[in-house]
Parts: structure tokens; sequence; C-alpha cells
């Protein structure tokens, strides 16, 4: 184990112990940030062993995958911890890591007075610092992406919390699961959980607060790392071949994208919203756009996204005028069942209806987090998954609706399915009515890859609705579902054979910039009833032009072009569009 000085633990001690502990938030404390400068004087700790990657390639797992535990830490929230425990541990393992034996009685305790069974339940004695094991605790990822389970160690970013930064090699040491470590050079790497989604499938994604903190001069003592050294090291540690990073909120704190933003699956990306203009709306949607224009899904696809609402505080108040940080994209998957923040019925209800509506089969878990989320910080926070130790993974992009149903049609149906062992079969089920049961059709393995499983559903009349699953076994016996909620839970697709309505037909439009004032990327919405020529430009106030975003000619339909805002002085900017018949302009502050 790493060696760390008693005089720092002690530090730490004096921060949480003021008659009673201090609950610390997801960031750091004033306390913490004055002792910034002495910590620089301390010596680091002695590593055990120089890093090194994984010895074989690498994936991440993504969340919604099997699991074998689930992992939080007993120290604040205790009503919330305990609501986590009642429902994660009918799905998982539930390990609890505690910071001594007086800790682990009052869990323990609690969760008796509570009815919860302790059957499902582990108590591991490991001292900590902070109760959100999301930012410190272990990443897991598979040796060739399926076979042995490793635990990824980061540097955490709150360099007085050392305790909680040991933990991840402790947990592994406890459940036997070997620990790669990011601490040292030339692989050390700050970074928190919550800042850190993924897809399974080597894409992932973060605000570029992941460049802020390896930059040159940083207060953890890492690198510098510039952004290709980082993602050198996350392919080599994490199996990522895309790190996708978007601005910062000016109005999150923390940066952390999880307060925002949920992968669903593969293809698809829940994405927190505003209304309109509100708080880290505008740049939350310039992120958006970002992400749909330059990245396709691990399919080749655009992603499919689903909104969901931050709503404001009681007393209607949103971020920019101070109020809390409220999230419904802070949730938990656990196996068959999803654990969603909730905060007042009248919002509650529109966001678990989103859960519902996503999952169907699925267990929709509201628990109450009104309690925590002035810390910035809601379930997904408090948690870490554990993967499966041998899984049977099955990766899969889900059908769109079918808009032009032609009478030849088929719909395919592909997936990746691996196992250590080998796959023995994949089936493909569906149905147009699952109360009368699923229609089972084999998968063949494709001749070229020997992960892709392929299939169809029969052609279907139009107006279907079209309900179907992915089953496999696996060489060794084990079988596996997907969705996990398997046959209760079902993708779906529908049939209509109407043909796609045809483009709203409007003049050459130039729609309000955002965000607006801007710092970062900023998004320049066009809109073209016909293709033609055009110039779009951005001049300073003097009418000089400054940067020529588009020259020539530009189809009908809706465009959008980026400029980056800290490329430019502070100021006002005038954005030009000029089509044959018309000059359009918008005013861009930049900050």
């Amino acid at each position: 184990m790493r060696s760390i000085y008693i005089f720092i633990f002690l530090f730490v001690a004096s921060l949480q112990i003021r008659g009673q502990e201090q609950i610390l938030p997801v960031e750091m404390t004033p306390e913490e940030r004055a002792q910034l400068e002495w910590l620089k004087f301390v010596e680091p700790p002695v590593i055990r062993s120089v890093p090194e990657p994984p010895p074989v390639p690498v994936r991440t797992m993504a969340e919604w995958e099997e699991l074998q535990a689930l992992a939080i830490t007993w120290r604040s929230f205790p009503n919330v911890l305990t609501k986590i425990v009642r429902h994660a541990s009918q799905e998982a393992e539930v390990i609890i890591l505690c910071r001594n034996q007086s800790t682990l009685n009052a869990a323990k305790s609690q969760l008796q007075a509570n009815a919860i069974p302790l059957d499902n339940v582990r108590f591991v004695l490991i001292n900590n610092n902070s109760v959100w094991i999301r930012d410190y605790g272990p990443n897991c990822v598979y040796g060739n992406d399926v076979e042995e389970l490793y635990f990824i160690d980061w540097i955490y970013n709150r360099p007085s919390r050392p305790l909680d930064n040991v933990s991840p090699v402790l947990l592994g040491d406890t459940l036997g699961v070997p620990v790669y470590e990011m601490i040292a050079p030339p692989f050390d790497f700050v970074n928190p959980g919550g800042n850190f989604l993924v897809d399974g499938m080597g894409t992932a994604f973060a605000s570029k607060l992941v460049l802020d903190e390896n930059k040159p001069g940083n207060i953890y003592g890492a690198g510098p790392h510039d952004e290709q050294a980082i993602d050198e090291m996350m392919g080599l540690f994490m199996g990522l071949e895309r790190y996708i990073k978007m601005e910062t909120l000016p109005y999150d704190v923390i940066h952390h994208i999880d307060m925002h933003m949920k992968v669903l699956d593969e293809g698809t990306l829940l994405v927190g919203q505003y209304p309109e203009g509100v708080a880290d709306g505008p740049q939350i949607e310039a992120n958006l756009n970002y992400i749909l224009d330059n990245f396709p899904s691990p399919f080749g696809k655009p992603y499919r996204v689903v909104r969901i609402i931050q709503p404001p505080d009681f007393g209607g108040v949103y971020p920019n005028n101070n109020g809390d940080y409220r999230t419904y994209t802070n949730s938990v998957f656990v196996n068959k069942t999803i654990l969603v923040p909730t905060y007042e019925t009248q919002y509650d209800t529109i966001a678990l209806r989103v859960y519902r509506e996503n999952f169907p089969g699925y267990k929709i878990v509201g628990i109450n987090a009104n309690e925590m989320i002035w810390a910035n910080g809601a379930l997904h926070c408090i948690v870490k998954e554990i993967g499966a130790e041998e899984p049977l993974w099955i990766a899969h992009d889900r059908l769109d609706d079918i808009a032009d149903n032609e009478l030849w049609m088929e719909y395919p149906v592909e997936a990746i399915v691996k196992h250590k062992s080998g796959i023995a079969s994949v089936t493909l089920h569906y149905t147009t009515d699952t109360l009368a049961g699923y229609e089972a059709v084999p998968m063949a393995q494709d001749p070229l890859d020997a992960s892709r499983w392929l299939a169809s559903i029969p052609h279907q009349e139009n107006g279907s609705e079209v309900f179907y699953y992915l089953s496999a076994q696996a060489n060794d016996g084990k079988t596996q579902v997907r969705p996990l909620a398997a046959p209760a839970g079902y993708y779906h697709f529908t049939v209509d054979g109407q043909p796609t309505s045809a483009t709203e037909v409007f003049p050459v439009h130039l729609d309000a910039v955002y965000p607006n004032p801007a710092s970062a990327i900023t998004v320049v919405p066009v809109r073209m009833g016909a293709s033609d020529e055009v110039s779009l430009t951005v001049s300073d106030v003097f009418g000089r032009v400054v940067e020529n975003l588009h020259q020539g000619r530009l189809s009908a339909g809706e465009h959008r072009f980026y400029i980056r805002a800290d490329n430019y002085a502070a100021g006002t900017y005038f954005i030009s569009l000029r089509g044959a018949r018309e000059v359009l302009v918008r005013k861009l502050v930049v900050k």
C-alpha cells in the first residue's frame, strides 16, 4: 500500500471534527483550499511500484452492464444511503466502506432498524474522508473486452482527502482484484469519476476539467500532460478510442458531467434541459450540438438524444441565482433497477416517466436527494459499480422507427457478443404483442467477425409496434439477455409505412447564437429554405472581419457552425449571414 504521512491524516481529521463530523461537499471546502499551499511542501507518498498499464488491451465497463456489487462509503447522508442499500441489495451485493468499527456498527444498526436484510451486504473496514466514492473509487475495466476484471486507480482531485485516494487499492486487495495505478510518472493522471461517462465500446465523455487538472502548474503535482498525452494514457489504461471533452458549465461549480448528462446505452444520451436561456442551458445545448455534429455513435449513426428537465429548487430558483443544482441525470444502474434522485413531486413525476419510457421492464426507484443536493452531488456521486467477474457482454444498437415500410423489407438486427469461454448461441426474440409471447430466431455468426451476430425480424404490417430482445449462452453455460430486464424489458420500434415528412420551407434564417455571452465553444445556427450561396462571417465593432465561418453553397435544412470564443478578445462582435437577397446580423458578446 501507499505510505501516507501521519500529519496529513491529522490535518484531515481537524477539518472533519468540530464537535461532530463536518460533511464534506463534492468540491473542496474553503478550509481545504486554504491548505493547498501547505500541502505543496509535503513529500509525496511512497509508491509501491512504478505504474504500468494492464498486460493486455482493456475495455472500460459501461454502467448498464452486469454488476456483481455496488460500493458505497458510509460517511454522510445515512438516510439516502439506507435507501440505496435497500434497493441495490436486491440486485447485487452492496459493499459498504466503513472507517472504523464504530461506523460499521452504526451502519449495521441503521439498516437493521429499517428492516433491510444483510445477507447481500458486506461491510469492509477501509478508512476514508468523504462519501463521494464516485470520484475516488476504482474504475472497472476488462482485459480483452470480457476476461479478467481490473481496477484502474486515478489521483483523486482532492489533495486534502488522502484516505479516499488510497481506497481503490485497499478495496482491490479486499476483493482480490488487480489494481493498476495511474498515480506516478509517466502515468500520473488526475480525474474525478463524476466527470467520466463511458459507452462500454471505447468512447468516454468528460468536461474540459480533465485538461485543466492535468495542465502545467496543477496543484496535484501530476504531469503536466497535454490532451494528446491524456488520450494516450487513457487508451493504455482504460481502452479508450475516443475521449470527447466538452466546455465546462458556468454554474456547475464542480464541472462533473454526471450532473447534466448520462449515457443510457451505446447510442443514446440523456441530457438535462433548462428553460430556454436559463442557467447552464445555453452551454449544455452548445456542447450537445458539438457532439452531434462531430461524433457518431460507435455504430456510425447519429446519437439519439433523450431530454430530461433540470428542475429549480423549492423556491423556483435555478443555479444562476444560487439555487441548488438539482439533476435527474445523476442516476444509478444496478442491473435491473435504476435509482433516480427525486426532489419535488411536480418535477419528479415528469422525470420518472422519462426513465420508465426508455427502460420498460426495469424497476425505476426514486430516492429523495434533497438532504444532499446542497453539497453539489446526488445518487450517482456516492456509489461505484463493481462489474461481474466474467461478463457475458452484449452490445447492440437498438432499431429506430421505420418510416417507409416497403413490402420487401425485413428489419436486420446486429449485436456484438463475447464471453471468456466463447459463445455457444445467440437468439433474437420478437413480438408485436408482449402478452402473446415472443418468437425466437437464431442469430448467425458473421464469418468475417466471430464476435458479430446477425438476424432479421420478418416484415410486419404498417402500424405495427415491434418489441424485441436478445439472449445469449456462453460455452460454459452462462446466459445473459439484453436489455438486462428482458423479457419484461425490451427494445421497441414502430412501423408506420408513412414517407418521411417534407422539409419545412423557410427563408434563410440566422437563429440566436448560444451561449451568449460566450467564453468557449459557441454555436451559430443557420436554417436554409433552399440551397443557396451564402457567406457567414464574424466582424468586430469596426466592421473588420475576424473570422470567416462559411463561404459558398449551403444545402436546404439546418446547419450549425462553431466559434471558439476563447480565441477572441473580450468585447462585442457581429455575426453576419449574407444570402442572395438579404443580410441577417446577430450580436455576440465575448466575456
